[in-house]
């Protein structure tokens, strides 16, 4: 796809995304779904209204009628799309930092768009097939102010609400002045949980720190939790779609470390768990002990989600999958990546025992992430044919699902280039740290002289 990555559209605002770009998205959409009305949404990034304001008038210049939520978490905006079997729209960048935007695009069943349907809108969108209404034919818009609400309490509906406020836990919480700063606080506190933030004021510059979740990100988050001796910490991104986890004592707990006791907890023998190329040894180690199958597809949500219908359309029960970034789907829940629910579902195991106990059984292996910029097409190609020559030469077969997977039995080493930056990842996992970064920086370093060779 030329349009959508793999989690929606993004780019710099007014290099790439703009509101020209985002109207046209919008009739595309308009025009291919069969829907009278639409709902718009969108994160707390400052470029949020502007763009929001292009979609909306897009769908209308088609005929469609609109709900504008404002601003709200994607998993809000989701849940919203679904209960009233109307697609929705949703202008967010996710984990990107403030200068980003972006578009994510929402089925009236309340699932994010997969392969197909985003191929069939794309396609409208390049070729400037629109309906295009006449002047007495164009939709209304609305203001609707209940999505976030309504969100929360159904949220409270479809997690164990007892046994977590029987627990008294102290959680310390970091929306990032994301989407999430607008319903996570009050859904822990109505949990039960003494609740306690940082960076919880909705602000689209992300001032207090960039929106992705990683350990880098969060030492105010990890200091709040030893300040006021916190069970657990929990972080959003942008969206709030990922939730990440610092433990008792303000070690930062990696995602995938948290995906795998997630999982522990929900796979039986006979499960289907669906997760990216770059998955962890810990959640093919929990998926082997629970005898349960694992399934692997192409980097981001779009590809996940598109993995786990096809599984359930064939019978297969999907209790969980996800990325050890924090974004993890519970299908029988929604087939939604949900970082309030996820942290729900993480204060479950918190309640019996403490967060560094709890994840202690998925911490022996070390990860390392490079991210390799580029400025042209050209430089991303010399990247891309230099890691093809890398993986060829390499003693393990490699794995082409997305990129170029290279697995040594003890250690695995991915490449592949971005699906939502201009940059080329290198992921390594190991036992030991110093053979994670080995590993990454043999297959980084030729890819930079690659690109630094471009003229």
């Amino acid at each position: 796809m030329k349009l959508f990555g793999s989690s929606g559209t993004r780019g710099v605002v007014g290099d790439g995304l703009t509101p020209e770009f985002v109207l046209r998205i919008a009739k595309g959409a308009g025009t291919v779904w069969d829907a009278d009305r639409i709902a718009v949404a969108r994160d707390t990034r400052t470029s949020g209204e502007m763009l929001s304001n292009a979609a909306a008038s897009g769908l209308a210049s088609v005929g469609v009628d609109v709900d504008r939520l404002g601003p709200a978490p994607t998993p809000s905006a989701v849940r919203y799309a679904g209960e009233t079997e109307q697609p929705a729209l949703v202008i967010t960048a996710s984990h990107n930092p403030a200068e980003y935007n972006g578009v994510k695009l929402v089925g009236a069943d309340g699932i994010e768009l997969g392969i197909d349907d985003l191929e069939t809108i794309e396609n409208h969108v390049l070729e400037e097939r629109f309906a295009t209404a006449a002047w007495d034919g164009v939709g209304d818009v609305r203001e609707v102010g209940s999505a976030n609400r309504e969100y929360v309490a159904d949220l409270l509906d479809s997690v164990d609400r007892e046994a977590i406020a029987d627990a008294d836990l102290t959680v310390a919480l970091d929306p990032g002045g994301g989407a999430g700063a607008l319903t996570s606080p009050q859904f822990f506190r109505k949990l039960g949980c003494d609740v306690v933030t940082v960076n919880a004021t909705p602000d689209g510059h992300f001032p207090g720190r960039q929106p992705e979740p990683t350990e880098e990100h969060l030492d105010d988050l990890r200091a709040l939790v030893t300040a006021a001796a916190a069970d657990v910490g929990i972080a959003h991104d942008g969206d709030a779609d990922r939730a990440v986890f610092v433990d008792e004592t303000g070690a930062f707990v990696p995602g995938e470390s948290s995906l795998a006791a997630l999982a522990a907890a929900e796979l039986d023998a006979g499960d289907t768990a669906v997760a990216a190329v770059n998955v962890s040894q810990r959640l093919v180690d929990v998926c082997t002990e629970a005898g349960a199958t694992l399934e692997l597809t192409p980097i981001g949500s779009t590809n996940i989600i598109t993995r786990i219908r096809q599984l359930r359309a064939e019978g297969t029960h999907v209790p969980i999958a996800g990325e050890g970034n924090g974004g993890i789907f519970y299908p029988g829940y929604r087939l939604v990546r949900d970082g309030a629910f996820v942290g729900a579902k993480f204060l479950e195991l918190v309640a019996e025992r403490p967060v560094s106990e709890l994840v202690a059984p998925y911490s022996a292996y070390e990860n390392v992430r490079i991210n390799l910029p580029y400025e042209t097409d050209a430089e991303l190609d010399a990247m891309l044919d230099t890691a093809a020559e890398y993986a060829a030469s390499a003693d393990a077969e490699p794995d082409t699902t997305d990129g170029y997977r290279l697995d040594y039995g003890d250690a695995w080493v991915l490449v592949r280039p971005s699906g939502t930056e201009p940059k080329v990842r290198v992921y390594a996992e190991a036992r030991d740290a110093d053979r994670a970064r080995t590993l990454a920086e043999e297959v980084a370093e030729p890819l930079r002289e690659a690109a630094a060779a471009v003229e």
